[in-house]
């Protein structure tokens, strides 16, 4: 395998499927077979998920709602995202541990870098909840700074398109896909891959980024393998 641990990144979005909001058991059951699929040869795995599907602290503060109160509520979303993939993983068989910054301790263990280590060591899967547990960081620097913290090869991207393009492809047939690009030409091109904070974190410590499509069957097995079904962002 090319990579021996990744940060994987999940939007909470991803996990709605085709509901307008929630969490779908099935989209949630394809994306534990996937994680299956690469946990059985090996790779250490830990997971950043957004909480998207179920509230965002910007939407909330855009109207009227405290910034700092939405963020925390934000935080808790994504602690109920990971418990829900948790689930899901540990009913195909692998072995879990839900960590977040947030002292929650009734069902999750708090955050401490040096027992996640040792659980990735253990073929553990390891969830981050509750973002960075500051309010004005995105679930996006999260994934980064506990990718740099737990020394994992890259981050995982999984979004609902097949990588970066010069424009959105959702919107624009003709936008072109980048399979290779730089962390410079990324911000040369405002290209949105993470939001500044994050993606910054990421090139001044070299942590190269996948962004690829979650939603396609084997894709997350093609990239630890070494295959290029997304768009790498490398120095």
């Amino acid at each position: 395998m090319k990579y021996k641990r990744i940060l994987l990144k999940l939007s909470g979005e991803a996990l709605m499927g085709e509901r307008q909001y929630g969490i779908d058991p099935k989209r949630l059951s394809e994306y534990a077979e996937e994680i299956k699929q690469i946990h059985d040869l090996g790779v250490e795995i830990a997971i950043v998920i957004g909480g998207g599907n179920i509230f965002r602290g910007v939407a909330g503060a855009s109207n009227g709602m405290d910034r700092v109160q939405g963020d925390y509520m934000g935080m808790l979303a994504t602690v109920i995202n990971g418990m829900a993939l948790q689930g899901a993983l540990e009913e195909k068989g692998m072995l879990t541990r839900l960590q977040t910054a947030l002292k929650i301790e009734a069902i999750a263990e708090p955050y401490i870098k040096r027992r996640a280590v040792r659980h990735l060591e253990k073929n553990r899967i390891v969830i981050f909840g509750a973002g960075t547990g500051n309010p004005y960081f995105t679930t996006d620097t999260a994934a980064v700074l506990r990718g740099i913290e737990v020394d994992a090869d890259v981050i995982l991207k999984g979004t609902r398109v097949d990588g970066v393009y010069n424009a959105d492809p959702e919107k624009n047939p003709d936008a072109v896909k980048f399979d290779y690009i730089s962390f410079e030409d990324v911000l040369a091109k405002g290209l949105n891959v993470m939001d500044t904070t994050a993606f910054t974190l990421s090139q001044e410590n070299k942590l190269p980024i996948i962004v690829f499509d979650m939603n396609k069957e084997g894709n997350l097995l093609k990239i630890c393998k070494g295959e290029n079904v997304g768009t790498v962002v490398n120095i």
